[in-house]
């Protein structure tokens, strides 16, 4: 069967044992792909309710194994990481990211009378449109301005995390970190041998063979 991805047959991973990576980028994308499933941070409902709003905002395809989106960010909980600033009237990371959950859930319970993990699609995309309004404002948020937790914190967050995946790299066509052979072709439409081939005008065949040498 035919690859219908625009970068059909690529692999990033493929580049591992090449010049493309070096120790140190192999050690951070092996450490990525390891992350443990089971939650560390959050508990399981917290865990369960970020998948599901990953769902909303990042839908993934079914032909391949879901990038684990909630695990990463628990994971860079867990670890303490921080982006080093915060905006006005958001409390540290964790806070933020506990506190935001909480108050979307009683959010969900007011407006439909269940936790939002359990609210049909249409329902949940509701609420995180009126989140990025702004317009949601119970108490539940202990002042924490809906509007910036959900784009300076959640959505932020989750779209990071699932373009930090390698999964994601080989769906749009990066090959992770430059180093230490870097990028020599950097004009228009042009590419160096070791970057992924993209299908162009229906010539799958054509992009299959050149990514099937990406190294």
């Amino acid at each position: 069967m035919p690859d219908p991805s625009r970068y059909p047959g690529y692999d990033v991973l493929r580049k591992r044992h090449t010049p493309s990576w070096n120790d140190k980028t192999r050690q951070v994308i092996d450490a990525r792909l390891a992350v443990p499933r089971e939650p560390r941070f959050f508990d399981a409902h917290e865990l369960a309710t970020i998948t599901a709003v990953a769902d909303r905002l990042v839908p993934q395809p079914r032909n391949r194994p879901p990038i684990p989106v909630a695990a990463l960010i628990d994971d860079k909980l867990h670890k303490g990481q921080e982006d080093g600033f915060r905006h006005e009237g958001m409390p540290r990371e964790r806070e933020a990211w506990r506190r935001g959950l909480a108050a979307l859930d009683a959010e969900a319970q007011a407006q439909h009378g269940a936790p939002f993990l359990h609210l049909s699609g249409p329902q949940q995309d509701a609420l995180l449109k009126q989140m990025e309004q702004g317009a949601l404002n119970g108490p539940a948020w202990g002042g924490m301005p809906s509007q910036t937790f959900f784009k300076q914190r959640m959505a932020k967050d989750i779209v990071f995390a699932y373009y930090a995946h390698p999964t994601a790299w080989s769906e749009i066509g990066f090959g992770g970190p430059a180093s230490p052979r870097g990028y020599v072709r950097l004009g228009y439409d042009q590419r160096d041998p070791w970057e992924a081939a993209e299908s162009k005008d229906g010539d799958t065949e054509s992009a299959l063979r050149k990514n099937r040498h990406v190294g």
